[in-house]
């Protein structure tokens, strides 16, 4: 067969095709090309999804029976995963290879039933850590935050890869990402509370979700390995709950926040309120002394706000109740602004105040 040669200096049959047997080594190539070089684009836009398939955290933590270890083996200050285990779902995988889950929680002290979005950082899976606790930092997102968290919907706003940089960069340590629903329904604010007569939220945050964290990770016996974080209504809650019991958290971030509570479920009940009134709380907690706890207000410049902070932080900002105000310049009222702010500087803040992981020497 007469062959001609088209301009790339491949030989092509009359008609412009190429022979049969060089087609096919052609069409392999591409294949594997596609494959290789184009792996992370299948992925990236679903055409292996593993998206919705099982998923575990803890692979050092597989053949620990909680019950079974003997007490010489646990570091004092650490808790072991206490059981049962959650079952998850992947929702997001990382370009580090972390991965987001999600779980269904009835929680046991509050009767709600929600979702929990989970992430841990890579080091908690470094066989180095496998004796050690990790710093626990629970997100709160703003909104209606029902039935989603947007922290964890939502990886494109940048917290796990804030937190995975700053472990890289050494100004964050590498907090696990608890990020459970916020709200009862897509109807009302509950103000992180247990308001009378409605859903246990302010249960449901302050005792389901840490008794859940427990069960599913390594996490420090000490408050200083509790923390919060969250924005706007979130961010109400983050560091109400803080202010409120502070022998169990020490300290948190709450970005463009409101000061008091607000809902319109109180129906006036003012003593009600009162118990969940972050100036109540810091008030009794100035009066007695202790403990401290931290504070760090997040604040844009292109949003509102700013003067309830620091009216906040002039009026209770001493004796246990340590504030501190980061200022976004030109951050607004939405997740990215409030990253770009952890980035800046409150990650490294309360990194500062919270326990580190501790590895162990003899091990890589």
């Amino acid at each position: 067969m007469q062959h001609d040669q088209q301009g790339d200096g491949s030989p092509t049959t009359k008609g412009g095709r190429r022979p049969k047997r060089l087609r096919l080594i052609l069409i392999g190539g591409g294949l594997a090309l596609t494959l290789t070089a184009g792996g992370a684009a299948a992925y990236k836009y679903g055409l292996f999804s593993d998206i919705g398939d099982p998923v575990s955290f803890g692979k050092v933590d597989a053949d620990v029976k909680p019950k079974a270890s003997k007490a010489s083996d646990v570091r004092p200050g650490v808790r072991m995963p206490t059981g049962p285990k959650a079952e998850f779902v992947r929702t997001s995988r990382l370009p580090d290879g972390t991965q987001i889950g999600r779980t269904t929680l009835t929680g046991a002290k509050s009767g709600f039933t929600g979702d929990v979005w989970v992430w841990v950082p890579k080091e908690y899976d470094e066989p180095r850590y496998a004796k050690s606790a990790f710093p626990v930092l629970i997100s709160l997102p703003g909104g209606r935050g029902y039935p989603t968290n947007y922290w964890g919907t939502g990886p494109g706003l940048g917290l796990q890869k804030a937190v995975s940089d700053g472990v890289k960069a050494g100004t964050s340590l590498p907090f696990i990402l608890i990020m459970p629903v916020h709200n009862a329904d897509t109807k009302h604010h509950f103000d992180a509370s247990d308001i009378p007569g409605q859903p246990k939220m302010g249960t449901w945050m302050v005792e389901d979700i840490p008794d859940f964290t427990k069960a599913n990770f390594r996490t420090f016996t000490s408050r200083d390995g509790w923390a919060f974080m969250g924005s706007s209504a979130g961010g109400f809650g983050a560091f109400k709950h803080v202010l409120k019991y502070p022998d169990r958290f020490k300290a948190a971030i709450a970005s463009g926040v409101d000061i008091v509570p607000d809902s319109p479920l109180w129906k006036g009940n003012t003593q009600a309120m009162d118990a969940d009134n972050p100036e109540k709380l810091a008030e009794k907690l100035i009066k007695d002394g202790g403990p401290d706890v931290y504070i760090n207000f997040q604040i844009g410049t292109a949003e509102t706000g700013r003067e309830k902070a620091e009216q906040f932080m002039k009026d209770y900002g001493k004796g246990p109740v340590h504030t501190t105000l980061q200022v976004i310049q030109d951050g607004e009222h939405n997740g990215k602004s409030y990253v770009r702010g952890m980035r800046e500087g409150a990650l490294a803040w309360i990194s500062k105040e919270m326990l580190a992981p501790t590895p162990d020497p003899g091990v890589r």
